[in-house]
């Protein structure tokens, strides 16, 4: 029997909007609305998008070890951030590999670890399975409450109308606790995208009426909704790794071009002698992205070549809707994972030609940093 699969709080809204639902990491998801994936990723980019990202999973430490948690279950530096500041970083098993990549936010007595939803159970699992020895607290937070996302360029002036937040002084990977609409909300400056825009985490029963009320105040100015598809090739142009396709427990930061948010010099952390042996070593393989030099769509799971020999397949790919071109990204030798480097990928049968080069492919974006 198929496993049921969850709904966020605003499924109903979706629903009446017309939008495709598919599954998505237990989930019933928008794919896209009528409008369709490339509008809707080319208002991101030339406007606004709203996105239902309520299916994040929020797991809450607290407690007097709080941060000696927080510390050893991450590879970043959580000592470098600051209350109201967000920082991304990897959760990795004690082999090296990745368990989870993720952001966490900084309260004044807690840390708020958001995380991909295929993986809630279990970083969980392994945050508890920790904690007891370090005095900290571990708390589910993922349904009790909703995650709203306005993206795009004219998401500030957009979401200024319903809040007396002066919304210009938060920093990029900052955040703030205020109110949007009336309605309580931890405010971010975060996403997915590529572009400016900011993430809303809010109490399930103001989700519906907030969505409304931003799709409302921004219909004259292009705003839309915008579902999974629109999501997937925006943070693909950017070269984001997605969990499950990217990322996954058989590949280490190192391996998967996140070696700038491994800090080995900031005391012992889970994974760390694992990944000191593999810098000392090197890496046999890494991720790289990559553009096709003739038109094709490079589909997950296409063989890539490298002078004429298999190397490696593609884990996303995409034809990229604000550049008209193939791209994507790849576990490559090291040799071949160099910017400049001639590949092939290929497309039923026939071996197209590519250039490695180094993401993000779209590099115009409105991020404010």
């Amino acid at each position: 029997m198929a496993e049921e699969l969850r709904r966020t709080p605003l499924h109903s809204e979706h629903v009446r909007l017309k939008a495709k639902m598919v599954p998505f990491a237990g989930y019933e998801m928008p794919v896209q609305y009528p409008t369709g994936m490339i509008a809707e990723h080319r208002a991101v980019r030339e406007r606004a998008g709203l996105f239902d990202v309520s299916h994040m999973g929020e797991i809450e430490i607290g407690g007097p070890g709080a941060f000696e948690l927080a510390q050893y279950l991450t590879t970043n530096d959580i000592s470098k951030v600051a209350v109201g500041q967000a920082q991304y970083t990897v959760l990795c098993q004690e082999d090296g590999t990745i368990l989870d990549d993720c952001l966490v936010y900084r309260f004044q007595d807690r840390y708020l670890f958001v995380v991909n939803a295929v993986n809630r159970e279990k970083v969980l699992d392994w945050a508890r399975k920790f904690a007891p020895a370090r005095d900290a607290v571990v708390v589910d937070r993922s349904d009790e409450g909703a995650i709203l996302a306005i993206q795009g360029p004219m998401a500030e002036s957009i979401l200024q109308r319903l809040t007396g937040t002066p919304l210009q002084e938060i920093g990029y990977y900052h955040f703030v606790e205020g109110e949007v609409d009336g309605r309580d909300a931890m405010i971010s400056r975060t996403g997915y995208t590529g572009e400016d825009g900011f993430e809303l985490y809010v109490a399930n029963e103001d989700a519906v009426p907030l969505w409304r009320r931003i799709l409302e105040v921004g219909h004259d100015d292009g705003l839309v909704p915008a579902g999974l598809g629109a999501r997937d090739s925006l943070r693909l142009e950017m070269g984001y790794g997605l969990y499950g396709n990217d990322l996954d427990d058989t590949r280490t930061p190192l391996e998967a071009g996140l070696g700038w948010v491994v800090k080995l010099d900031k005391g012992d952390f889970l994974g760390r002698t694992a990944l000191e042996r593999q810098k000392a070593e090197g890496v046999r393989q890494r991720l790289a992205g990559f553009r096709l030099l003739e038109r094709g769509f490079p589909r997950h799971g296409y063989e890539v070549r490298y002078e004429g020999e298999s190397a490696g397949e593609v884990t996303s790919g995409t034809i990229a809707p604000s550049l008209d071109q193939g791209i994507g990204l790849a576990y490559l030798p090291v040799e071949a994972a160099r910017p400049g480097t001639r590949i092939e990928v290929v497309i039923r049968n026939r071996p197209v030609p590519a250039e490695v080069v180094r993401p993000p492919f779209y590099t115009n974006g409105s991020i404010r940093r």
